[in-house]
């Protein structure tokens, strides 16, 4: 029979639970962003423009890149705010 997790595992679990909550919504916005936005809802986002471009060509080309960068913004707060929250914060 297993013994009951220590503090130290179920912080560790934790920790672990909300690092692949975050990258499952990071995923999930990539996706969107790149296949949705740029294939599958083409046809319907054209309908609409940007700087003179259809809307649908231009997520596929600049929208996506702009949106990965953001991503990986949000990426990079929000394991740090986790880190700290955690306690595994790195030392300046």
């Amino acid at each position: 029979m297993k013994q009951p997790d220590s503090p130290f595992e179920q912080k560790n679990n934790n920790y672990w639970h909300a690092s692949l909550k975050i990258l499952t919504i990071i995923l999930v916005i990539w996706f969107v962003v790149s296949f949705a936005c740029g294939i599958l809802f083409k046809d319907f986002l054209d309908n609409y423009s940007v700087g003179g471009a259809p809307l649908g060509f231009w997520m596929a080309q600049q929208g996506s890149i702009l949106c990965f960068v953001g991503l990986l913004l949000a990426y990079s707060f929000w394991m740090n705010r986790l880190d700290e929250q955690h306690g595994f914060e790195e030392d300046e």
